[in-house]
């Protein structure tokens, strides 16, 4: 569509015209041929395999892609059509960014008991219901020593999901994206930035009894084990949303820090709802990049876009009652 907007501009320039000051009217075959550079985005995006929706308002498109943290390198979901949409785009929004300045780096060294340890003098048994801690002690029956029982609930919790399966190196949509639009000039910005240092301050103040819900779910994710990671990213890439969601390592990683720090959570949240709302704004195509839970969890950004009236077009997000 930018495309389609020079060309349209430089014939008028050449034919004497100039740049009008107000949009000029489309003849009945340039409209045609715009809406059809549009469908061939939408078309186009829905060819990759992650789950996307379009909404739409006026000349204003947004296409939703709901992206999911782990997502293996050598994992095969399609991602050369998220890479011909992002290069059709007119702007991109990706995911809220973290920055640590290197104050924030020095602040963290320097706090790194407080951080990967429990408080002084206490132990897992501490903090934790006699039922969550006999699971735990199942899981780490084999382990050689016993430093787990000391160890920070979220230091606790990021070895239960690693257990599980969950990937470090991974490329998943976001990366996909950002090296796409990188390569084609594409502007885009993240939905917003958490500061580094509200991070760290949550890190040492907040009390680990904070973090007992997250390590119950990753209890449960390490539990499920590989397999659960397993079928969580073939529900993905199958566009099973609701299977997503419901999967023991999607909701840890949901509830565990940072994206279920209780702070930071709510505006994440708010955040998303707000950039969609701005993008339906501007004229052309957005491509956002956001979290599938943001999107799709009930009372998420589309079930308020559905809400709102927008015709929300592509996979079931929600989860079927049984018949």
């Amino acid at each position: 569509m930018r495309f389609l907007a020079a060309g349209l501009f430089t014939v008028a320039l050449l034919a004497g015209v100039g740049a009008p000051d107000v949009p000029m009217a489309q003849t009945p075959e340039a409209e045609d041929e715009a809406a059809s550079a549009l469908d061939d985005v939408i078309v186009t995006a829905r060819r990759a395999g992650a789950p996307m929706w379009t909404v739409e308002r006026g000349d204003s498109v947004v296409i939703l892609v709901g992206s999911i943290e782990g997502v293996p390198r050598d994992y095969l979901w399609r991602p050369e059509a998220l890479e011909a949409a992002t290069r059709d785009s007119r702007r991109v929004l990706y995911p809220m960014e973290a920055r640590a300045s290197a104050a924030d780096i020095l602040r963290m060294l320097w706090r790194i008991r407080t951080i990967a340890r429990l408080p002084a003098g206490t132990t897992i048994a501490d903090h934790v219901p006699p039922e969550l801690l006999a699971r735990l002690e199942r899981l780490k029956a084999g382990e050689r020593s016993d430093s787990w029982r000391t160890e920070s609930l979220v230091g606790l919790s990021f070895d239960l999901m690693r257990d599980a399966g969950r990937e470090r190196r991974a490329r998943g949509a976001p990366a996909v994206v950002r090296a796409a639009a990188r390569a084609a000039r594409i502007p885009g910005e993240p939905v917003g930035v958490v500061r580094g240092d509200e991070l760290i301050d949550n890190l040492i103040t907040l009390p680990p009894s904070t973090y007992v819900t997250c390590v119950e779910a990753a209890t449960a994710a390490a539990e499920a084990g590989p397999a659960g990671a397993a079928a969580r990213l073939n529900a993905w890439s199958g566009l099973r949303v609701a299977e997503v969601l419901a999967n023991p390592l999607d909701q840890a990683l949901n509830l565990c820090w940072p994206s279920g720090d209780p702070e930071i959570a709510p505006v994440l949240r708010t955040r998303w709802a707000e950039a969609t709302n701005e993008a339906l704004s501007q004229a052309g195509v957005t491509l956002a990049v956001a979290p599938l839970r943001i999107l799709a969890e009930p009372g998420g950004v589309l079930d308020g876009l559905e809400a709102r009236g927008f015709d929300v077009v592509g996979p079931e997000w929600r989860e079927q009652a049984p018949r």
